[in-house]
C-alpha cells in the first residue's frame, strides 16, 4: 500500500522553527563598563534581520545556555544584529567574553515592539534606569529618524555611577539631532556636575505638552512604577504609558510558561504593554 505524503510548500521544508537557533557571527566587541558589553553580529547566512524596536532574541554561546537580550540596534539597518549585555552569569558571561569570528546562536525576534508610529504629533518622553537604555536605543534612533513627525522628544537617563552610563558619546549626538537629554546619577565624585538622584527627579525639569504626551520606560519595576506615577502627575495617561517588561524567559514563543505574569505571556504578549495593561498586576505582590 502507498504511503500518502503531506503536501508541503517548498519553504516550509527549508525553513527553521523558532526552536531552531540560527548562526551568528561576531564581528565586532567593545566594553562599556565594568559588566557590560555591546556585541554586533551579523548572519552567517548573509540574509539580513529584520525586527522592531523593542523585540528581543534568544542569544546563546556553546555549551553555555540561552538567554533573552533585547536588540539594540537600528531597525531600519537589518544588517547586523547589535545586542548590549551584562555579565550576570554562566551564560551571559560566555556571550560577552565573545571575541570576533566566534558564532553564537540565535532565535527570534521574538515579542512585541515599541509603536512609535502611534506617537506622532505628540511630545514623547523616554524614561530609562542602567541597563534600560538598550532596548529603547532602536525607539529612539527611528524618532529621530523621523523627528519632524513629533514634538519634543525628552530623555530622562538614569545610572548608578557615571561609569555605568552607556552610549555617552551616542547621547552627544542624539541631542544635535534633537533630543533633549537629561542625566541623572544615583551617587558621584566632585568631578560629576550633573544631578545626583533618582530618574524621577528629573521629571520638573522636562518641557512637555501634558495634553499630548506618551512615554515609553524600562528600568528596574519599581524605577517604572515611579516614573509612571510621576508622569501621570503631569496628565499623562495609561494607555499612553509603555513599559518594557522583565520576566524569566526561556522558550520565546509561549510554550513553557516561565514568562507568566497574570493573564498574560511576557515573551508572546510582551515584552513591551501599555501601563494599562500590565499594571494593575503589578499591584499584586510577588505575582
Amino acid at each position: 500500500m502507498a504511503v500518502l505524503q503531506p503536501r508541503l510548500a517548498p519553504d516550509v521544508l527549508t525553513r527553521p522553527g523558532p526552536m531552531v537557533p540560527e548562526p551568528f557571527t561576531v564581528i565586532e566587541t567593545r566594553q562599556d563598563t565594568e559588566d557590560i558589553w555591546t556585541l554586533w553580529l551579523e548572519s552567517s547566512t548573509g540574509e539580513p534581520f529584520a525586527f522592531a524596536p523593542g523585540q528581543f532574541t534568544m542569544l546563546s554561546a556553546a555549551g553555555a545556555g540561552e538567554v533573552p537580550i533585547s536588540i539594540s540596534g537600528d531597525a531600519d539597518r537589518p544588517g547586523q544584529l547589535m545586542h548590549t549585555v551584562r555579565a550576570v552569569g554562566l551564560a551571559t558571561e560566555a556571550i560577552c567574553a565573545a571575541e570576533p569570528g566566534q558564532v553564537l546562536s540565535v532565535r527570534g525576534p521574538f515579542g512585541s515592539s515599541w509603536p512609535v508610529e502611534e506617537f506622532e504629533g505628540a511630545d514623547v518622553v523616554i524614561a530609562v534606569g542602567g541597563l534600560g537604555l538598550p532596548p529603547l536605543r532602536g525607539a529612539i534612533l527611528r524618532l529621530l529618524a523621523r523627528r519632524e513627525r513629533y514634538g519634543r522628544l525628552v530623555l530622562l537617563y538614569g545610572a548608578r555611577t557615571p561609569d555605568q552610563l552607556l552610549f555617552t558619546d551616542e547621547l552627544e549626538e542624539w541631542k544635535q539631532q534633537g533630543l533633549e537629554v537629561l542625566v541623572t546619577v544615583d551617587a558621584a565624585g566632585p568631578e560629576w556636575l550633573g544631578p545626583v538622584g533618582v530618574v524621577t527627579r528629573l521629571i520638573p525639569r522636562a518641557e512637555i505638552d501634558s495634553d499630548n504626551l506618551a512615554a515609553l520606560t524600562c528600568g528596574p519595576e519599581v524605577m517604572m512604577r515611579f516614573v509612571v506615577a510621576g508622569l501621570a502627575q503631569r496628565g499623562l495617561q495609561p494607555e499612553r504609558t509603555y513599559v518594557s517588561m522583565e520576566r524569566n524567559m526561556q522558550c520565546g514563543i509561549g510554550h513553557c510558561g516561565h514568562c507568566q505574569l497574570g493573564p498574560s505571556l511576557v515573551c508572546r504578549d510582551g515584552p513591551v504593554y501599555t501601563w494599562s495593561e500590565v499594571g494593575p498586576w503589578l499591584a499584586i505582590r510577588e505575582l
